[in-house]
């Protein structure tokens, strides 16, 4: 690390930064080994609101949580996003892959990552909750950007990081109900492990499902389960054939990162059933995998979108109006639900007569303006009126 550097950046942070005070809410790899490509252009002028432009030493890294850069989650996309953002700014960019699955493993490569003189690290994913609280008073001159990290997980959260998480039961919501209305009765959901955000997203479904139902007078029965792990295995897939194959599920709403492989395995045995994905639009991957046209839709989080905006405003000088916060991203428009932080894909969803994407668009008009509500308590099963729910713990 460039002491001196290192000094100079931190007062300059000082003199031109109001930080504001926070408000609530794997796979192993080479020891010490780094992968994605380095940029090492210069840096493409960003404006700011004071008029001035993106600090030519900004240099971004990303962290992957238990998982790598191609799990067509969480790390793959952040990725991709800080990627093509670094590109396109010609800012210095790479990723690091911790050696293993724990907080010790994160840690070190924070460690190396600011060793390497990286003053902007990216790290999605609530595994480093405790990552943050080891490193970030260390390390004053970086800003951390925590995806889907809650001031619940940090504590106080330092002046230095913002963590973004998003209000996954809004479009959990969005996807029970164009389930119900696609005419799917029998529905599942396959959660991974039952950590707040899959909560939210299952419990979002379970109120939208409720709420289709209802307004069709549709008999509706959603079985409920969590796998307890973010991958799908043979055990897992025995049980989804058994959902499909014996209960007659017609559509699982797979949450938690890779474990919709074994809904895609034991969905693609029954012609006509169907899988939602999550966190991102899964249907490129399991589609490719399983057979074209069995995603129904994906319940979407913007984690490309948080990643360009914190990085244009970490290079406008503005990082200070966020350290030290966390924000629950949700809805930011009635007008254009693509431009929100919680979606299904416009492109890809398998709208039709019953739920068509002017349905949907006035679902989050609705939502946008109030007048339809989503709880986000995950202390309970959401209360359901017009659904039959039947909960089966974890899987393993």
């Amino acid at each position: 690390m460039k002491k001196f550097f290192a000094v100079l950046l931190t007062l300059a942070m000082v003199l031109s930064l109001a930080a504001c005070g926070g408000k609530d809410s794997g796979s192993s790899g080479d020891s010490g080994s780094t992968g994605g490509d380095t940029q090492q252009q210069e840096p493409a002028s960003t404006p700011s609101e004071d008029g001035g432009s993106s600090s030519p030493d900004m240099k971004v890294a990303m962290i992957t949580d238990y998982g790598d850069i191609t799990d067509q989650s969480f790390n793959q996309t952040t990725y991709e996003a800080c990627k093509a953002w670094c590109e396109a700014n010609g800012v210095e960019f790479n990723y690091f892959k911790p050696a293993g699955d724990s907080t010790a493993e994160r840690v070190a490569m924070v460690e190396k990552a600011a060793d390497e003189d990286y003053n902007v690290i990216v790290m999605p994913g609530f595994a480093f909750a405790e990552t943050i609280s080891q490193t970030a008073d260390t390390y004053p001159e970086i800003s951390f950007i925590a995806l889907d990290v809650a001031e619940g997980d940090v504590g106080t959260i330092p002046s230095n990081t913002y963590c973004a998480v998003y209000k996954e039961e809004l479009c959990g919501y969005m996807a029970g109900v164009a389930a119900v209305k696609l005419g799917y009765k029998h529905l599942g959901f396959l959660g991974g492990m039952a950590v707040p955000a899959v909560q939210r997203f299952g419990y979002g479904f379970v109120q939208g499902a409720d709420a289709a139902a209802g307004e069709l007078g549709a008999d509706v029965t959603l079985e409920y389960v969590y796998g307890n792990q973010f991958n799908g295995d043979a055990d897992i897939t025995a049980y989804m054939d058994n959902w499909y194959q014996n209960l007659g599920v017609e559509c699982v709403f797979a949450s938690g990162g890779g474990i919709f492989s074994s809904a895609g395995e034991a969905a693609v045995k029954v012609p006509g059933t169907k899988v939602i994905g999550v966190d991102v639009d899964q249907s490129f991957t399991i589609d490719a995998a399983y057979g074209d046209g069995l995603t129904l839709t994906s319940a979407m989080k913007g984690l490309g979108a948080t990643v360009n905006h914190m990085l244009d405003e970490v290079a406008a000088g503005n990082f200070g109006n966020y350290g030290g916060k966390a924000e629950a991203l949700g809805l930011v428009s009635g007008d254009d639900p693509t431009a929100n932080y919680v979606l299904l894909p416009m492109e890809t969803t398998q709208w039709g007569d019953g739920f068509s994407q002017d349905d949907y668009k006035a679902l989050v008009k609705d939502m946008f303006d109030g007048k339809v509500t989503v709880s986000d308590d995950i202390t309970a099963m959401p209360e359901v009126a017009n659904i039959t729910v039947n909960e089966y713990g974890n899987i393993k």
